[in-house]
């Protein structure tokens, strides 16, 4: 299991810690916040491109591909309170032979991707109060 804390520091501000790492949240003034750290939405998607980042490294590893320098850009259009897509766009700075092959196989492996691809079981809990959402 893996547990991070997000702890409100006023406004639309909050702390975050994850492990011994922290990483500050807020809202654009825009939105009401003080733009003190990049949005939730934003490290949702952080959060997916750097897990196919790693995903990708892990599944050229194990099959002794040596990758050229790449990124991994995702996008997400918003419907309502949502995500309606998400994009995952790797951008080698030179040709990798197998990439299709290996964008599957990352795919595969990637923690988050999986999560959001797959219906999960979703429970919200304060004390004695649990609401379960179910995919």
């Amino acid at each position: 299991m893996a547990e991070v804390v997000a702890t409100w520091e006023g406004g639309y501000r909050c702390r975050v810690r994850a492990r011994q790492f922290e990483i500050d949240a807020d809202e654009p003034p825009t939105a009401g916040g003080h733009d003190a750290g990049p949005t939730p939405t934003e490290l949702f998607l952080a959060s997916l491109a750097t897990c196919f980042t790693m995903a990708l490294f892990h599944v050229a590893r194990k099959r002794d591909i040596t990758l050229p320098a790449f990124e991994v850009a995702v996008s997400g259009q918003y419907d309502g309170p949502r995500f309606s897509r998400l994009r995952i766009e790797v951008r080698p700075r030179s040709d990798i032979d197998t990439l299709a092959e290996l964008l599957e196989q990352a795919l595969s492996v990637c923690y988050v991707s999986n999560t959001v691809r797959n219906p999960l079981t979703l429970e919200v809990a304060a004390g004695e109060h649990v609401i379960v959402s179910h995919g």
